[in-house]
């Protein structure tokens, strides 16, 4: 017999054997957490009783077997899940990766996630009545948008093959989850697919023959799960309405349109609110945030460093505090229950992922080697050796866990069930709102007398403040420099932090006086082709050089992008002056890019520029330009590209004329 036929002969045997003997497990009651004193929590109206609580904990056991303990809120060690169903929780999301494992049987880690741990965690999860998201990345190792990799069995498989593989893995996956009696609430084809699955570029090939087999086999295991598509940076609206109408186009089979979305990245709620909400209308889905985290303090607990940290260069729309990561879930959780169509629910994303331990590097470094505990081992090299087998280490997430890292739960757990209800107590500030002022070189530095505290329901108000005036007098004004200052306001800290620059001449140089998506800066001139997809001011911390603003251009079409941006400079003295302005992108092919200054209309001074990587910043400097008093000067960036890839794109910020060192 085919091969093929007999492997399809023996997983219908097990199917009709498994499903004739399962059973669902046995559930224990739980009583859930009432009140808390130490959190403010807003009522959210209209939550559905069916609404999705979701926590990812696809680590506990690599974590457990690291030595993790977990406690109740009573301070007795207990099951974690049974922890997480007495806080609201109510769906446990879980990643399966097809085999992260070498060849000798040694982990990847990020919690060595396959099948036999996603059957553990639902049958402990079941047991508490907590229904499963099975997360399958359909890769050995984490699937994201910058990595889709084809799983190592089925590697130089053509798609029609590779096609019958998945489908065949994700129905023995699934027969064995119901064997094991678990119930599996809903079913994710591939985690963060923005543009790429197990290896596959082309849509219809993702679309069309990967996801509609893995449908297929959802349908007939659990017909009653519901089936999601998962992605990512829901900030790009235009990319979440080609995704959908990708999705239609091929008819894929699907119930749920589900966005990660993480506030320091992601852009605003309203604009996640609206983008899915038109998803939700025009193909008649249900929309929900697969993923989901905001940190409760900047430290690490696990030597290995965090992703969210003080000194991130990233949108902090909260306090890094327990009250703050309370806001951040509600509000979350509030935008899709009650501003978007057809919202049906919020998972957060390892909320169970602590350190394995606090003693040191070396010995935590051991526990995620051994166990997987870690986001990855050097094994990981095995598989993908430009990531994980460069950057191994432990968590990074262990500041947005909802546990401190002695494994007892935070009061901010509290908030999946208290959002239902309410918990108003009384009105406190949580912290106090830092300040940013720059000063000219020689001036003097006065700070105001009022500072903003946030306060536990996430509003502003402004308090006294007391400067260690001590502080400033140490300050060299005469020359460029950056220093905090510290206050108390409230007994609580207070921080200035102080720019001492030089006169910047330009008008909006960082582009932080426009609103979102403005196409022409304030005080700048734009002179284009007609031909680029998106020129415009875009506002996302994370893509700026500093501020939260930049100017942003992408287009997808060869030779589609050309541009000046530059500004009329008047008035200005004759002297000697510096031109500088910033640059970074990718995907350019071949480009020609410089800053210029222009006397007169005639370009005098010029620097090429050039893009290469994300987040790699190019800096022009147009130093002893020299300026009669008279004559027209401008100043600004040009931009070429003839594009590669998937489009030519690149931001520019922070635009700086200033008086030379030669200057009078």
């Amino acid at each position: 017999m085919n091969k093929r036929y007999l492997l399809i002969f023996l997983t219908v045997c097990l199917l009709f054997s498994c499903l004739s003997g399962c059973r669902m497990l046995k559930k224990e009651k739980i009583d859930l957490v009432v009140s808390s004193e130490d959190i403010y929590v807003k009522k959210v109206d209209n939550l559905a009783e069916d609404f999705i609580m979701g926590m990812d904990a696809s680590c506990v056991i690599s974590l457990e077997n690291s030595g993790v303990k977990y406690y109740d809120y009573q301070g007795k060690e207990a099951d974690v899940y049974k922890v997480l169903a007495q806080s609201g929780i109510n769906y446990i999301r879980v990643r399966i990766w097809n085999d992260p494992f070498d060849e000798n049987g040694n982990g990847y880690g990020g919690g060595n996630c396959d099948l036999s741990n996603a059957i553990e965690i639902g049958k402990r999860a079941s047991k508490y009545g907590l229904k499963l998201i099975v997360n399958f990345h359909y890769s050995d190792f984490w699937a994201d948008p910058g990595k889709q990799q084809t799983p190592k069995a089925w590697e130089n498989m053509n798609i029609e093959d590779k096609s019958q593989a998945l489908y065949l893995y994700t129905k023995d996956c699934l027969i064995r989850l119901r064997q094991a009696g678990i119930d599996v609430g809903m079913v994710q084809l591939g985690n963060e697919t923005n543009g790429a699955m197990t290896g596959e570029s082309i849509w219809k090939n993702i679309i069309y023959h990967l996801m509609s087999s893995g449908a297929k086999a959802v349908r007939e295991i659990f017909p009653e799960a519901l089936i999601a598509v998962h992605f990512t940076n829901p900030e790009n609206s235009s990319s979440y309405q080609d995704y959908a109408k990708k999705l239609d186009y091929y008819d894929l089979d699907y119930d749920v349109f589900a966005s990660s979305y993480y506030p320091f990245w992601h852009g605003s709620l309203d604009n996640l609110a609206a983008i899915l909400s038109e998803i939700a209308t025009k193909y008649n889905k249900q929309v929900m945030v697969m993923e989901t985290s905001y940190p409760y303090t900047a430290e690490d607990s696990d030597f290995s460093g965090n992703t969210i940290t003080e000194s991130s260069y990233v949108t902090k729309n909260y306090p890094y505090s327990l009250q703050g990561q309370v806001n951040a879930i509600v509000d979350i959780i509030d935008t899709i229950a009650n501003k978007t169509v057809n919202g049906i629910g919020i998972c957060y994303w390892e909320g169970t992922w602590i350190s394995v331990g606090q003693q040191s590097y070396q010995q935590n470094s051991f526990l995620w080697e051994k166990y997987g505990s870690g986001w990855a081992s050097s094994y990981a090299a095995d598989y993908d050796p430009d990531d994980a087998g460069r950057y191994y280490g432990g968590c990074a997430v262990d500041n947005q866990a909802l546990f401190d890292s002695s494994g007892k739960p935070l009061e901010s757990l509290k908030v999946f069930q208290l959002v239902r209800t309410g918990n108003e107590i009384a009105l406190a500030a949580d912290t106090i709102e830092d300040l940013h002022l720059s000063f000219d070189l020689n001036s003097a530095i006065i700070l105001p007398d009022k500072v903003n505290a946030i306060m536990n329901d996430n509003s502003r108000r402004e308090i006294d403040v007391i400067w260690q005036y001590e502080q400033i007098k140490l300050l060299d004004t005469s020359k460029p420099g950056k220093y905090t200052i510290c206050g108390v306001a409230d007994d609580l800290t207070a921080f200035c932090h102080i720019s001492i620059v030089k006169k910047n001449y330009l008008l909006n140089p960082s582009f932080e006086e426009d609103r979102h998506k403005t196409a022409v800066p304030s005080g700048w001139q734009i002179d284009h082709n007609g031909r680029a997809d998106q020129l415009y001011v875009e506002e996302k911390v994370s893509d700026s050089l500093s501020g939260t603003k930049h100017f942003h251009f992408w287009s997808k079409a060869p030779d589609s992008i050309e541009f000046s941006l530059q500004q009329t400079v008047t008035p200005l003295r004759k002297g000697c002056y510096d031109f500088s302005i910033s640059i970074m992108g990718g995907d350019g092919g071949n480009t020609n890019i410089y800053a210029y200054v222009k006397i007169d209309g005639e370009v005098k001074y010029r620097e090429s520029l050039t893009i290469t990587v994300y987040n790699s910043w190019q800096t022009a400097n147009i130093i002893n330009i020299e300026y009669d008093g008279v004559s027209t000067i401008e100043v600004g960036i040009y931009v070429k590209c003839s594009g590669a890839g998937s489009g030519a794109w690149g931001k520019i910020d922070d635009a700086s004329l200033t008086i030379s060192e030669q200057g009078d």
